[in-house]
């Protein structure tokens, strides 16, 4: 019987350390379980955040796709990748509209170069102009360059097909 009492008895220093240990180990799992709410509830804020964005992204495109007219065109194409449209790439270059598919283009490359330059932002210009120059002076040539393959496209179907035989000598 002393054997088994002796097992029993447990001395008090050793008794408050290990209950210390015990309330230590409970703390810490309340810890844990409360890191892992947080990210849990961070991850599904974070997530609807996204989930929102995305479909305002997606209605604001589809909005700017059905805004444009005649959406089936090339023009619209070319608005929708330069997000000018002809006239107002006109107005920042302060150039005419080209008439016929052709347009002044030393004219439309002088001002380029001079508004260009002047935006510089090592000269203190803004680089948001000087990129809105650069896709006003693209949107330009881009159109002149359909024009001029829908009249070469236009004369080649007029005059028939011919096609270029190379001939051995």
């Amino acid at each position: 019987m002393g054997v088994s009492q002796r097992s029993r008895w447990k001395p008090k220093e050793l008794t408050s350390a290990y209950a210390i240990t015990q309330r230590e180990n409970a703390s810490l799992g309340e810890a844990h379980r409360f890191i892992t709410q947080a990210v849990i509830v961070g991850a599904r804020v974070f997530g609807r955040a996204f989930a929102e964005a995305y479909r305002q992204a997606s209605a604001s495109s589809k909005y700017a796709q059905s805004s444009i007219p005649n959406s089936g065109s090339s023009t619209s194409k070319n608005f929708i990748s330069s997000g000018l449209t002809l006239d107002e790439a006109c107005k920042i270059l302060n150039v005419k509209p080209p008439q016929g598919g052709s347009a002044n283009v030393e004219e439309v490359m002088d001002r380029f170069k001079r508004l260009f330059d002047a935006n510089d932002p090592a000269k203190g210009g803004s680089f948001y102009l000087q990129s809105k120059i650069l896709r006003a002076r693209e949107r330009i040539e881009l159109e002149v360059r359909e024009a001029q393959e829908a009249a070469e496209r236009e004369a080649e179907i007029k005059e028939g097909w011919k096609p270029k035989v190379w001939k051995d000598r």
